[in-house]
């Protein structure tokens, strides 16, 4: 039976920390290194507050570090010529804005975590669109290929009934209690501001609201929350995908989201999601079922809430399985193949 060869598959993220767009690359490089060589280029300063994507990856991911301002592009340079790369994938802005630069032999695509926030996202060979609108705002004027994903969630076991009783317990929330989850940076792009100001007008004492993540907005928000012993902010915590199964609501009222994995990380965990109508959001709660408020209106986010804590929610887990790793990993080694293929032959891309 023929096989397909190997590639060489370069990632390229120069952010910091572990948040979405780190955990979505560390997943396709920990699959992808399977069966291909695969390289993952950082920045020195990739770790933010002690965390780092370097610490999720599997040991077969070489990684190569490059300057964090002075020379990043000549080292990345250097980088590319000795990958003898098939494929480049860069991930975020200034990943992308570098390799366009360098414009390599390479085919280059880019993932678009957030959208085509500048003309070097154009100049890639292909973009990866984790939602149907990011599809829908490229111009006319792009001639690379597009490739709509699923954005990837790795599929978490159950807990045990005691399990999740415990840890419950850690987070001092009693079984009577209602627990509403809030996962990710605390910047002012997630909303959290609307999601207090809405939930501080519930009067329902045994109501819970925990944050999980960290961010520039943390003083801001405890401030606003100061008063009401129900809102707390745990901090990061890397055991999040068994926190999940804790909740009994998860929100994600953002501002702005291209796809949220958080929604599809509590769905697969069985949890209801309460999201606002933008981007990413509306897009998984109109695909997998969930509930929707307008964007900051702080009134109609009340009027959900209260309907959802009336009483517990029964448990929603949708099939997820189009956004498996190994699946929605699959589709886009397809997509490798074909930019690849395509640079190649120097034929203009369709």
């Amino acid at each position: 039976m023929l096989t397909e060869p190997r590639l060489n598959i370069l990632h390229v993220i120069l952010s910091r920390g572990f948040a979405g767009s780190e955990r979505s690359t560390a997943e396709s490089c920990n699959q992808q290194c399977k069966h291909h060589n695969v390289t993952l280029i950082i920045k020195k300063n990739h770790r933010k507050n002690g965390i780092s994507i370097v610490d999720n990856l599997d040991p077969s991911v070489k990684v190569e570090i490059v300057p964090v301002r002075i020379l990043t592009q000549y080292f990345l340079n250097r980088l590319i010529r000795k990958s003898k790369a098939n494929i480049i994938h860069a991930h975020l802005r200034r990943a992308t804005r570098l390799i366009a630069k360098i414009n390599p032999p390479a085919a280059t695509v880019s993932t678009l975590h957030i959208g085509v926030n500048g003309p070097h996202f154009l100049q890639m060979d292909g973009l990866i669109c984790n939602a149907r609108w990011q599809i829908e705002a490229i111009t006319g004027d792009y001639a690379g290929q597009t490739f709509k994903a699923n954005n990837s969630v790795q599929s978490h076991r159950r807990l045990s009934g005691e399990e999740v009783f415990a840890l419950r317990h850690s987070l001092g929330v009693e079984d009577h209690q209602l627990l509403i989850g809030a996962v990710g940076r605390y910047n002012a792009s997630k909303a959290w501001d609307t999601l207090i100001k809405a939930f501080k007008q519930l009067d329902k004492p045994d109501l819970i609201l925990l944050f999980f993540g960290s961010g520039s907005q943390e003083q801001e928000l405890k401030q606003l929350a100061s008063g009401d012993q129900r809102i707390r902010f745990i901090g990061y915590r890397s055991d999040i995908k068994d926190l999940y199964q804790t909740f009994d609501l998860a929100a994600c009222p953002s501002r702005f989201e291209p796809l949220p994995r958080v929604m599809l990380e509590a769905m697969d965990a069985g949890i209801p999601v309460i999201a606002s109508d933008t981007g990413g959001c509306k897009e998984l709660i109109e695909d997998y079922g969930g509930y929707i408020f307008r964007t900051d209106d702080i009134d109609d986010l009340v009027r959900v809430l209260t309907s959802c804590t009336k009483r517990k929610l029964a448990a929603h887990k949708p099939d997820l399985s189009a956004h498996y790793v190994e699946n929605a990993n699959a589709a886009m080694e397809g997509f490798y193949r074909r930019l690849v293929e395509s640079k190649q032959n120097k034929t203009p891309s369709q």
